[in-house]
């Protein structure tokens, strides 16, 4: 078994961030010897990173901590593209403005998370539309191309599932892994980027990079990816019924966020601490021999320390608070989720639109379901008449109610 050397090897190899690497020997003793530079790729296909690219985002800041100088690549070329890493089918094309847009707010969940600056281990931001928008096709092609087999490119991972499934795959998605390969080459050129790093469906594309980098630059690279993040039960980290959990607030509430991690399922509770948070690893192993109720008492822990780095230390604490005050105290807490309501002419809404309006429920049927398994709650009272109207004298001098689906989706709603 190798002995890893360096601070950055070695933690995010005890906190479980390695799935693969190039040359892991040699690369701890690079980041054992010097200031190394590396990079992790983000598109901008939506306007907000969601969970699960938290691990990624949690590697840059442990490599920053550590002394190294994290590389932020924006796709805003290769998300020109679009990745088919992990899709059946093609991603819509974005307009240049969209993908502007989304990249602009991105921006914003990196700053809360790493040092952004000129000094040697500062962070900085850099967009492949830089060099990717002013490409060439017939030079690219002929200086380029020759390195790139399309015989491993048909091997890949994300190619090969497509063409095994005869599912289509564009000309257009067949040239992402050569591009972010020529990210690669580029960041190494001009900042002397010696390692990219990403989660493990990046692998060959990662696998690309460093071949080309070291067939056109002569120069010693490496790849280093994260294990895809499921829960134990089998859902894809991020993914919930209610739809993604993103990093930002416009998003996604920090109540919500905040109760997605108090949501975790016992078994994960010890490895997200470990990948999600900063918390010493010895109070990490206090917290996993807590056993029974007490194992709610490291949720806690977890929800608080996320939510601190994603959205400060206040947010954390006013999701706390409103959480204690509305389960254990039956209080309306502050943070839970406002909704406003227009009632009836009769001065009325049904439960089943209540729960619709407020995003409790993606459909009537949904809603009904609820009902009628006993799982939709006014102000804490079950109710099962999918027929039910909450009146307007229900909402009280506040002209707020709570409904609930379950034992933990609270919401308010407002007259």
């Amino acid at each position: 078994m190798t002995i890893l050397k360096s601070d950055f090897i070695k933690t995010i190899s005890e906190r479980g961030y390695i799935h693969q690497c190039t040359d892991l020997e040699t690369l701890d003793l690079h980041c054992n010897t010097k200031l190394i530079s590396a990079y992790i790729g983000f598109d901008c296909t939506a306007n907000s990173l969601h969970v699960g690219s938290l691990t990624q985002i949690m590697m840059l800041r442990h490599l920053q901590n550590k002394g190294h100088k994290p590389i932020v690549l924006m796709g805003g070329g290769t998300t020109k593209i679009g990745d088919p890493s992990g899709k059946d089918e093609a991603r819509p094309l974005l307009s240049n403005d969209q993908i502007n847009s989304n990249k602009n707010n991105i921006k914003k969940i990196f700053e809360k998370y790493l040092t952004f600056g000129d000094s040697e281990s500062d962070a900085i931001m850099i967009d492949n539309t830089d060099w990717l928008d002013d490409l060439e096709l017939i030079p690219f092609l002929r200086n380029y191309g020759q390195h790139f087999s399309i015989n491993r490119l048909l091997s890949m991972e994300s190619v090969k599932l497509r063409l095994e499934r005869e599912q289509p795959l564009s000309f257009l998605e067949f040239n992402y892994a050569i591009l972010q390969a020529y990210d690669f080459l580029e960041l190494n050129r001009k900042l002397d980027c010696t390692l990219q790093m990403g989660g493990s469906d990046q692998w060959g594309n990662i696998v690309s990079g460093i071949d080309l980098t070291r067939r056109v630059q002569h120069k010693e690279v490496f790849g280093l990816t994260s294990p895809l993040i499921t829960t134990s039960s089998g859902l894809k980290m991020g993914k919930t019924a209610q739809g993604a959990v993103w990093l930002n607030e416009q998003n996604l509430s920090v109540w919500n966020f905040w109760q997605f991690w108090r949501n975790t399922e016992d078994k994960d509770v010890e490895r997200f601490l470990k990948l999600f948070t900063e918390l010493p690893l010895n109070e990490i192993e206090k917290l996993r021999k807590l056993e029974g109720a007490e194992i709610n008492e490291a949720k806690i822990i977890l929800a608080n320390e996320v939510t601190k780095l994603c959205h400060g230390n206040n947010a954390a604490d006013k999701a706390y608070h409103s959480a204690r005050d509305t389960f254990e105290k039956g209080e309306l807490g502050e943070q839970l989720p406002k909704y406003k309501i227009q009632l009836s002419e009769a001065k009325t809404i049904s439960l089943v639109d209540a729960l619709c309006n407020s995003q409790l429920c993606k459909s009537k049927g949904e809603a009904r379901r609820l009902i009628n398994g006993g799982g939709a709650k006014i102000d804490g009272v079950p109710c099962k008449d999918e027929n039910h109207q909450i009146h307007e004298k229900d909402f009280g001098k506040s002209r707020t109610i709570k409904v609930s689906s379950g034992k933990k989706n609270h919401v308010v709603l407002l007259i």
